[in-house]
Parts: structure tokens; C-alpha cells; sequence
């Protein structure tokens, strides 16, 4: 899962009232499980995730795509729950679960009424450590990881373009590699592969534990420690710095490939929250792409599709929360009769419009407002707001980021973004991708993915 621009989640919600501020209470046990509890009685369910500090960014060539295959493994039992029981037990107590892996993280959660929490403690806190991972499972489960690639990657164009564009983007950041992993690699997985790969991050000193919902935090933080206190941490060295390379340029490169319509991808080098040595930078690179893409009043959509019609569909996005140096992106779909160049030029008109023009106050004014109301939104939320925890925690910004971000947005100011857009948005930071539709076969119908739960 990579999310987006954080702005566009919700861009139509009334603002109604400013969300109370709620309180996250945090411990670390004796082992080194982080617990972030936050309480919320507005219903009797409860939201509860354990977040790994791994994901396919922390991946070496060779295994790319291993910590999603381990997610998948996860759901095969352990000696106290065989396999297939997690989420027989789970529906059993009338609860969902899930999981999902992005490129800094991987992430198990279930949403259960509250008197059930304790059977999520006890089923995450066995397999926390004691997962089988028998060769047997893994044969079968890599079928279904191929067959997944080629549902979502393979068969999708601007899936297989997006993971071709970031390829090319990057040259040595391992977000150059896909979450899911390079064909070659997922087929070439051994046991031992997954056995070392959760042996080394799936220990409670590499893990948070979230619970948002209705809870009393002492009492789930006793909870907590009679499932999780036990566990054995590992010695987890920390990851060498992977810094990506000075671009020299601009990258340009043409993806054909069966597709219906044409696109292109544009993507600017930028840091993120936790790379920029200024803070405000990113947060001005948040404001920057709702100007561009905050709802239908905003510059892409009122300009290029409604007012000189050049594209069909255009977004721009940026991820404030990734671990490392990521990518500003704008991406398009051409109106009919018009060229992906045509875009090109129409997009590098708005940046260069940016860099030289301050954004009016109105615009600062509408984007802040939807700042507000996307975050009364999250806290609407159960899973949202563990989520978001859970994020900020693991990509190591810390848990606490999350409650400044309406107020460090609202302080940005139309110079400020006009100075990222002077610094960021630049020719030589910039890599372009097209795609040129090439004619579309029948491909025969395969069978649906099965195997364990899974979302990304």
C-alpha cells in the first residue's frame, strides 16, 4: 500500500466541528514492543494492528518482494493454531482482518467488539514468533503471488508502466523496486529465504502495537504485556544508509505495451518528512500538490480537463510520510485528439506558473479548510486513526507527527511553496514516462487468486 497525496482523501467533508483532541497514551515493554493505545467510546469495537519496521524498501536485490511474501506466509499457522484457524477464529468472534505491505512497512490488523481484543493479542503475539514456514506452503502460496503480480502488475498498464517509470526513476533506491517484487525473484524463493527474513524482523523490538477503539489503557496495556511481555526480542542492526544518487538530467523512457488509451507519468525527485532537513519543505510539497489536485476547483482539474480540455483524468501526488527520498508525481490520460506531449507542456506550464506566481490567498484559504476537514474525517475513524499512528511510528517520524500535521500545514505560507517549487521541480530532478498503446489480445481467463488474507 503507498499512499497518496493525504489532502485528496477527503475533500467534500462539511466541516462541522474541530475534533477533540484525544489523548494517545504510549509504553514500550521491557522486550521493546511499542504500544500506542488511543481511546474512542463512541462505539463498543475496537481497531488493533501490530506494525512491522519492514517492507520492501529494507529488500536486497535478489529477494525483492519477500516481505509481501512473508505477509501471505503468516496466515499459515503456527503450532497453537494451525493453519487456516487465525481467521476461522477471528469470524468466529464476529471480527475482519487483514493485512497489507507497502514499501516501509508491513501491517496485520483486526476490528473486533471490544470484549474480543484479547483474541487478537493472543493470535498476533503467537505468530509473532512462532510461525511455521514449511516449503510445502510455500510452494503453493508462490502461485498465488505470481498469479496476483500478473492480475494487479501484468495485466494493468498503468500498473506495469508505474513500476517500469520507478525503475528508471530511481537509481539505486530501493524504490526503484516493486512492493510485490520482480518475477525472477518470486520464483526463485527458498524456504530458508523466509525463514531468515522472519527471524530478523518480526520480533517485538522491531514492532508498535496499535488499539484505537473503546478501551480503558490501563487495562489493555496489562493485556498487552501478559500476551507480548514473553516474546523474545532479536538483534536488529540498523539499515545502512541508501541514499539515492544526484540526478544529472532529465529520464525519459517509452512503455508499449497493450493498453486502450495513453499516459504519461511525470515525477520530480523531493524528500519527504523524514528526509528534508527543512520540515516546512515537505509540508509546502503537501500544499503545493493540493493547489494542483484538491478536489475539482483545483488548478489540474479546472484547468487542463474543464478548461482547455487537454486531458480526461490528471492527478498529482506526493507521499509525505515515506522513509526515504520520494518522487513528486503528475499523471494524465490525453483528452481524445490530443498528444501525451500536449500534457507534457501543459503540466510544465503549471509548475513553471508556480515558481514564478505566488498561489493566491483564496487558494492557501481552500486548501487549509480542506486540511481541516480531511483530518475531522480521520478522527471519524477508528482504523484511519491507528493507521496513521501506526505510520508516522514505523517509518521513524514518531507517532507524534501525525497530531502536528493540520497546524504545520496550516503555518505554510505562498512563498514558501513557491520556494520548494523553485528547488524541487526542476529538469534535471525530472524522469518522464509515455505510454504507447500497442493492440490489445485476448488473454485466456485464469483461475482467481485464493490463499491467505491479504490487501496492498
Amino acid at each position: 500500500m503507498k499512499p497518496k497525496l493525504i489532502l485528496k482523501l477527503l475533500l467534500c467533508v462539511p466541516i462541522l466541528a474541530h475534533a477533540a483532541e484525544v489523548k494517545v497514551h504510549e509504553k514500550v515493554l521491557s522486550n521493546g514492543l511499542k504500544i500506542l493505545l488511543k481511546q474512542d467510546h463512541r462505539s463498543p469495537v475496537v481497531v488493533s494492528q501490530v506494525w512491522y519496521k519492514v517492507g520492501s524498501s529494507y529488500e536486497p536485490n535478489g529477494i525483492t518482494g519477500i516481505s509481501h511474501m512473508l505477509e501471505h506466509m503468516m496466515f499459515k499457522g503456527t503450532d497453537n493454531y494451525p493453519m487456516g484457524q487465525f481467521s476461522k477464529i477471528i469470524a468466529e468472534n464476529g471480527g475482519d482482518e487483514n493485512a497489507f505491505t507497502g514499501e516501509d512497512y508491513t501491517a496485520y490488523f483486526q476490528t473486533l467488539e471490544k470484549s474480543r481484543l484479547e483474541v487478537s493479542f493472543k493470535l498476533e503475539s503467537d505468530r509473532m514468533r512462532n510461525l511455521h514456514l514449511l516449503a510445502d506452503e510455500l510452494k503453493k502460496e508462490l502461485e498465488v503471488v505470481t498469479e496476483e503480480r500478473r492480475m494487479r502488475t501484468d495485466d494493468q498498464p498503468r500498473a506495469k508502466m508505474e513500476e517500469q517509470f520507478r525503475a528508471v526513476a530511481f537509481a539505486n533506491s530501493p524504490y526503484k523496486n516493486p512492493v510485490i517484487g520482480w518475477p525472477g525473484d518470486i520464483a526463485a524463493y527458498k524456504i530458508e529465504d523466509l525463514q531468515a527474513w522472519y527471524q530478523r524482523w518480526y520480533a517485538p523490538n522491531n514492532a508498535t502495537l496499535v488499539v484505537v477503539g473503546d478501551i480503558e489503557p490501563q487495562a489493555t496495556f496489562a493485556l498487552a504485556e501478559n500476551y507480548f511481555g514473553k516474546l523474545q526480542p532479536s538483534d536488529i542492526k540498523p539499515l545502512k544508509p541508501q541514499v539515492e544518487v544526484e540526478q544529472h538530467g532529465v529520464k525519459k523512457l517509452t512503455v508499449k505495451i497493450p493498453a486502450k488509451l495513453p499516459y504519461i507519468i511525470m515525477g520530480y525527485k523531493v524528500p519527504s518528512l523524514k528526509t528534508a532537513k527543512n520540515e516546512s519543505e515537505a509540508y509546502a510539497l503537501e500544499v503545493l500538490a493540493g493547489v494542483l489536485d484538491g478536489g475539482s476547483s483545483a488548478r489540474l482539474s479546472s484547468r487542463l480537463i474543464r478548461g482547455k480540455q487537454i486531458a480526461s483524468s490528471v492527478d498529482a501526488g506526493y507521499n509525505l510520510s515515506s522513509r526515504l527520498d520520494d518522487l513528486f508525481t503528475l499523471e494524465a490520460t490525453p483528452a481524445e485528439g490530443k498528444t501525451v506531449q500536449d500534457i507534457e507542456q501543459a503540466l510544465k506550464a503549471e509548475i513553471k506558473q508556480l515558481q514564478t506566481e505566488l498561489v493566491s490567498a483564496d487558494e492557501l484559504k481552500r486548501i487549509k479548510a480542506q486540511v481541516l476537514a480531511k483530518n475531522v474525517y480521520e478522527r471519524d475513524s477508528n482504523f484511519y486513526q491507528a493507521m496513521l499512528l501506526g505510520m508516522f511510528e514505523t517509518v521513524g517520524l514518531g507517532w507524534q507527527k501525525y497530531d502536528e500535521y493540520v497546524s504545520k500545514v496550516n503555518a505554510i505560507t505562498a512563498e514558501q511553496i513557491r520556494e520548494v517549487a523553485r528547488k524541487y521541480l526542476l529538469e534535471d530532478r525530472l524522469t518522464v514516462a509515455y505510454l504507447e498503446p500497442q493492440p490489445i489480445t485476448e488473454q485466456p481467463k485464469s483461475s482467481p487468486i485464493t490463499g491467505g488474507r491479504h490487501a496492498h
